[in-house]
This record gives C-alpha cells, sequence and structure tokens, in this order.
C-alpha cells in the first residue's frame, strides 16, 4: 500500500490497530460500533449524541485539514486522523496534529492549561542563612 507523500502520519514498522481495528476499518465503523470499542467514560458521552458543537467541529474537519476549537471534551474520532487541530488552552491555541494512537482520548489532553513552574535560584536575603552574607 503506497502512502501519500503530503501525509502526516509516522511511518511505522507495522500499521497500528486499535483493540485489533486498522484505522481505516475504524473509519468504516458507524459511531455506535466504535462506541462498544472505547472505554466506559467515551463510550457513555457517544452513547448520548454528540453536541451541536461536536458535530459542527466533525463538519469542519471532514471540509478542511485545519481547525481551531474551543472544545476540549471532544473525544479524538478515526475521522480526525492525520489532520491538524489547534485546541485552546485558555490563553493560546496549541496545534496538535491527530495521530492514530490518540484515537479515544480527549482534545483537552494535548493542550495542557497549566504550565510547568520552573523556580529561580534563592536571591541575597532571602534565606536566613543568606541574610547576614556581606555583598562585599
Amino acid at each position: 500500500m503506497a502512502k501519500k507523500s503530503g501525509s502526516r502520519l509516522p511511518k511505522r514498522k507495522e500499521e497500528f490497530t486499535y483493540r485489533g481495528y486498522k484505522v481505516d476499518d475504524l473509519k468504516n465503523m458507524s459511531l455506535e460500533e466504535l462506541a462498544e470499542l472505547l472505554p466506559a467514560r467515551q463510550r457513555r458521552t457517544l452513547k448520548r449524541g454528540l453536541s451541536q458543537d461536536h458535530k459542527k467541529i466533525m463538519a469542519s474537519i471532514k471540509k478542511k485539514d485545519h481547525v481551531r476549537t474551543h472544545d476540549r471534551d471532544m473525544i479524538v474520532l478515526p475521522e480526525m486522523v492525520g489532520k491538524t487541530i489547534e485546541i485552546y488552552n485558555g490563553k493560546v491555541f496549541n496545534r496538535v496534529d491527530i495521530m492514530p494512537e490518540m484515537i479515544g482520548h480527549y482534545l483537552g489532553e494535548y493542550s495542557l492549561t497549566r504550565a510547568r513552574v520552573n523556580h529561580g535560584s534563592a536571591g541575597v536575603g532571602a534565606t536566613r542563612s543568606s541574610r547576614y552574607v556581606p555583598l562585599k
């Protein structure tokens, strides 16, 4: 099977499978069949039906390869694989390329809302022991 030159999917030794199904098989499944393969929380969400916002995202993903969204609670579905989605984290949109391994996860898992804190070293007088250090 020949890959497209413009494809953003990584090269693998063997094709990715999700619970024994290849990505093409997952794309051909109905939403109800796919829901049976997903974990309980995602299965419950899909059985209750996609919200209007989620349907809007899916429609725009089918039209174009690049989408911006605030919906962090959207589940990554097989139709999204290979697309680029910009996910809002409360401050900026983080660009995420959807990979097959992301199927069944939430979009918000890939755009963290809290940055890692890197504390600097303490200055002179910041601690009890450095208070009496002469400056000269």
